[in-house]
């Protein structure tokens, strides 16, 4: 009895920590599910308005894929949490086995009770055996028995009641997962019949962009010049923001300009200690990532190097610094309109596609300030973001943000 008692302890406390890991688990997935079910609606919104206005097909295909990787992604974590619901299902259906089996054998303990209580139901009798007692101490502890059954048979009663109703609540509590369970299921089944349809219509548009190759090439080169601008733009405002002083903290490289200004290399050095967690400038969809892409269907075509990330946002979504620094520079360019330049000690962040500018040139900004709203082009609300170093050496931007 003592090692079942210890067994069914063990038993108690080990469903508890898997309960308390399983509902954080539940927040973080449902978090995940909720942020991509934004950037599916969000993405559908860009896809109807890029329909609406004839844009560009690529930029629409660009979209449906995007969609569709948020989707499967969408499945996955709902995958995930039917596999934990199933899990937890398990161990609250081992919980209500092991707690049937208690209430079995406290049910035969006090038929047991009962039985001896029923036998012993005539006062006489226990009158008798406890003036049959050898001594005085026998009689009493006789007695102090016969007292001690009804006090018995009442606590094992309603033990066993206690216990039929915590039954009961571990039965209604698995419906609960059973239900959640089931839901997760039908949810997940009409976002897979979702995803057949967004890659047919992927493959609908690729098949139309596949004739007009021509078109493309001619897209791509003014694309290309667009990006080799910006590059120009950003390495040139960070030389001029940097003299040449390049990472070296002893000073400034031989034959190097005069910074304009000390660099604030303690900043650059919390800026790096933030590496992976800094904040998101945008909230949106990722749409494009870091470095060298091919044409998603003529794939011998190579896609203007992207030194950052492209976001998919909401028209006029606001913008954020990701650290504290100085406004450096604010320059437009084509393709890429307004653009501020942040720098933080010998690291710089550019915030792209701008509709409106908050900040001048100089300015001090801090973590999380508004520096402006995203632009809409040519049908597309798509946020552009890059990270620098004094190398001028472009930085993959998720390294450094916190993972989505």
């Amino acid at each position: 009895m003592r090692l079942r008692k210890v067994i069914s302890l063990l038993c108690v406390l080990l469903c508890l920590g898997v309960s308390t890991a399983y509902g954080q688990d539940v927040k973080e997935k449902e978090s995940r599910k909720a942020r991509l079910e934004r950037e599916i609606a969000l993405l559908d919104k860009q896809i109807k308005a890029n329909a609406a206005k004839n844009a560009d097909a690529l930029s629409r295909l660009s979209l449906v894929r995007s969609k569709i990787s948020t989707r499967q992604a969408l499945v996955s974590e709902s995958e995930k949490e039917i596999e934990a619901l199933e899990d937890s299902i398990a161990i609250r259906q081992q919980q209500i086995d092991l707690l049937q089996a208690r209430l079995d054998t406290m049910v035969a303990y006090s038929s047991r009770l009962v039985k001896s209580a029923y036998k012993n139901r005539d006062s006489r009798i226990w009158y008798m055996y406890i003036l049959a007692s050898d001594n005085l101490a026998q009689g009493f502890r006789r007695m102090s028995f016969f007292k001690n059954l009804s006090s018995q048979m009442s606590d094992q009663a309603a033990k066993i009641k206690a216990s039929k109703a915590e039954i009961e609540k571990e039965k209604a509590d698995l419906e609960v997962l059973a239900a959640s369970a089931r839901q997760l299921k039908s949810q997940r089944l009409k976002d897979l019949q979702q995803l057949k349809t967004e890659e047919k219509e992927a493959q609908t548009l690729s098949a139309s962009l596949s004739r007009q190759k021509a078109k493309y090439q001619k897209d791509l080169a003014a694309k290309r010049r667009q990006a080799d601008a910006l590059e120009r733009e950003i390495r040139a405002a960070i030389n001029k923001a940097i003299g040449g002083s390049g990472k070296a903290k002893a000073g400034p490289r031989k034959g190097a300009s005069k910074p304009k200004a000390p660099v604030d290399y303690k900043l650059a050095d919390q800026f790096v200690a933030n590496r992976g967690i800094l904040p998101w400038p945008v909230e949106g969809a990722l749409t494009g990532r870091f470095g060298k892409q091919y044409h998603s269907v003529f794939k011998n075509l190579q896609l203007p190097a992207n030194n950052g990330v492209n976001v998919a946002v909401a028209p006029d979504a606001s913008v954020k610094a990701v650290f504290n620094g100085t406004v450096a520079q604010i320059t437009v360019l084509p393709g890429y309109h307004q653009c501020i330049l942040v720098q933080h000690g010998n690291y710089f962040t550019l915030y792209a596609k701008m509709k409106r500018v908050d900040v001048k040139a100089g300015d001090k900004v801090t973590t999380g300030q508004r520096l402006g709203t995203v632009d809409t082009i040519a049908g597309e609300t798509v946020f552009h973001f890059e990270i620098w170093d004094d190398r001028t050496v472009p930085q993959d931007p998720e390294i450094w943000l916190r993972p989505r």
